[in-house]
């Protein structure tokens, strides 16, 4: 799906890669200056090297746990080393050392995974800790105290980068969630009205055989055919229902965006399109229009529902985020074996609001491909927004 949070996906992927690009030749400049300023022995060189390494686990990405590892673990035996054997001079390539690894520290806490987390958090913090032991006692004992306080702001960043993570991929988990149940629900309805037609039609091939009545070959094929069509209906809806809730139980957050007209229950629609004609004509700022295609006939109920839901989540980010629009044009079509649900704006993103961080499309985009179709939602070429979605109808 193509959508603003997919939008936003990519340029904070860019912006980090510049991000890392930047401070890669800052710090590779730094370093070299350091190198050329103080090669008077083997332990400033040394000292150096182990910057070096520490800052290019900042820089890539992959493999970053192995990279951080290696930092850290070569930190704590350099200043064991030096803090036994060798007494260094002072060398200003500690801060880019000492600077890569709080921030090696941050990215640890905020994207490790649990097991890793502690070992390596402690392993960094340890390394930063000692690494004035490579002087003396003494200026472990000045330095330390200012060192642990970076060491704690460093390691708070990190835990709320990692809550913002943890309740962004919760939030999303729920609206993928609710929408498949909400699509339970809604095929459920259907299928207990399929089931229902079947007893009907069953109860009145029963009363009048038992009546005596002769029924001609062609009434029989078409009563017959009729429960055959709704009972294939059923099971076709039954088995989706069965998968939307198998995929559900994963779900473990309450969430849910508001429909355009509040409460859950009074936008459920019925399995026709009737529900769709009122929804756009209650959307009068700005005014909507609705052209449904006439060779559309009679869709399938969970084709019907999400079509109206496509609408509906449209329409809510329309009145949310395109205040400037002046028009929105609703269509249905038929394209092929497929239904395709289209709601397009003009507006041109004069007065929106900040992104208010809901998850709608994305709970479409769950119901859509539920059915098999897809999702397309983004600006226009020729201004404006526009919402798209292909719902395959089963029809051959």
């Amino acid at each position: 799906m193509s959508d603003t949070g997919a939008g936003l996906d990519r340029i904070h992927s860019a912006g980090g890669c510049l991000a890392r690009v930047a401070y890669g030749g800052f710090a590779s400049l730094y370093l070299l200056v350091c190198l050329f300023a103080v090669i008077q022995d083997a332990a400033s060189v040394w000292m150096v090297v182990v910057a070096a390494v520490a800052n290019a686990a900042v820089v890539f990405r992959r493999r970053f746990l192995m990279w951080a590892i290696a930092a850290g673990g070569l930190s704590v035996l350099s200043t064991t080393y030096l803090g036994m054997v060798l007494t260094p001079e002072y060398v200003p390539s500690m801060f880019a050392e000492i600077g890569a690894l709080l921030i090696l520290i941050t990215r640890t806490v905020w994207k490790a995974e649990r097991p890793l987390l502690v070992p390596m958090t402690v392993l960094l913090g340890a390394a930063i800790l000692a690494s004035p032991l490579r002087w003396s006692v003494l200026a472990a004992a000045a330095f330390t105290a200012p060192l642990g306080i970076t060491v704690a702001i460093a390691i708070g960043i990190g835990l709320y980068l990692r809550a913002l993570e943890t309740r962004r991929s919760r939030t999303l988990a729920a609206a993928r969630r609710d929408e498949r149940l909400e699509l339970a629900r809604d095929l459920h309805d259907f299928v207990a009205h399929h089931v229902t037609g079947i007893v009907v039609q069953a109860q009145a091939a029963r009363f009048s055989a038992q009546s005596g009545s002769a029924q001609s070959p062609e009434q029989l094929d078409r009563m017959f055919g009729g429960i055959e069509k709704a009972g294939t209906e059923a099971l076709t809806s039954m088995r989706r229902m069965v998968g939307l809730l198998r995929d559900a139980q994963n779900g473990d957050a309450p969430d849910g965006d508001a429909g355009l007209d509040g409460g859950a229950s009074a936008t459920r629609p019925v399995g026709d399109l009737g529900r769709l004609r009122d929804l756009v004509a209650a959307f009068t700022h700005p005014p909507a229009s609705l052209t449904l295609a006439p060779d559309l006939g009679t869709l399938p109920p969970e084709v019907a529902a999400s079509a109206h839901r496509v609408v509906q989540e449209a329409l809510t980010n329309i009145r949310k985020h395109a205040a400037d629009a002046a028009s929105v044009r609703v269509t249905v079509t038929r394209t092929g074996g497929a239904v395709e649900v289209a709601v397009r704006d003009d507006g041109r993103g004069r007065g929106r609001p900040l992104p208010s961080g809901g998850f709608g499309l994305t709970g479409l985009a769950e119901r859509v491909g539920a059915l098999g179709g897809r999702l397309d939602a983004g600006p226009r070429p020729d201004g404006g927004w526009e919402v798209v979605a292909v719902l395959p109808t089963g029809d051959r």
